[in-house]
């Protein structure tokens, strides 16, 4: 609970009251490596604070998994237009290692929304920072050669270059596989 309520409070100031809130609608779970958190399909009802592990999200697109996260710990995580619109998700979310997180549901989110306007501006930070993030990895995808997007995933990712497999990196990356580990090879010499 401590890496969730730092991580809370560099973006909003919390109470002991605050604090002790958060501790009723944050469940602890843990999850083995190699499990499905968010199912592709079915409505999401979960916000979930990835707090020790590594998780992936992917699409599935004619039975080629795609990889357009790599979530590290201290993040907040879901298949956001699910979670928000009660639709089905068009993602899903596995762990890659073994997982410690804290789940709070659709229903005690909109109740901690209600019960004090910070909730509310926390949630935009939280919102806008996830936003910045695609549209910088988009930018990077326009602009930057497949070498320069592995260097930039090296210097910023280190935990994740070492902690996940080659290709679902190389599918982050929008990079096939072979050409990763040419560029790796590259990279050593």
């Amino acid at each position: 609970m401590d890496k969730l309520n730092q991580h809370i409070g560099k973006r909003t100031k919390l109470t002991q009251n605050d604090k002790e809130l958060l501790e009723k609608v944050f469940i602890p779970i843990e999850v083995n490596a190699k499990s499905i958190l968010i199912e592709s399909g079915k409505i999401e009802r979960y916000l979930y604070f990835l707090n020790k592990g590594i998780i992936k999200g992917y699409k599935n697109q004619n039975g080629k998994i795609i990889v357009e996260h790599l979530i590290e710990e201290n993040n907040f995580f879901t298949s956001i237009d699910s979670f928000i619109n009660e639709s089905a998700s068009t993602d899903s979310f596995e762990t890659v290692t073994d997982c410690k997180l804290f789940k709070i549901s659709k229903t005690d989110f909109d109740l901690l929304r209600k019960t004090d306007s910070k909730w509310g501006g926390f949630i935009e930070t939280v919102t806008n920072e996830n936003l910045q993030c695609k549209m910088e990895r988009l930018n990077d995808f326009q602009t930057l050669s497949a070498k320069e997007r592995y260097l930039k995933f090296l210097k910023s990712s280190s935990n994740l270059a070492q902690n996940v497999s080659v290709e679902n990196i190389a599918s982050f990356l929008g990079i096939e596989p072979q050409s990763l580990s040419r560029i790796r090879r590259q990279i050593i010499l």
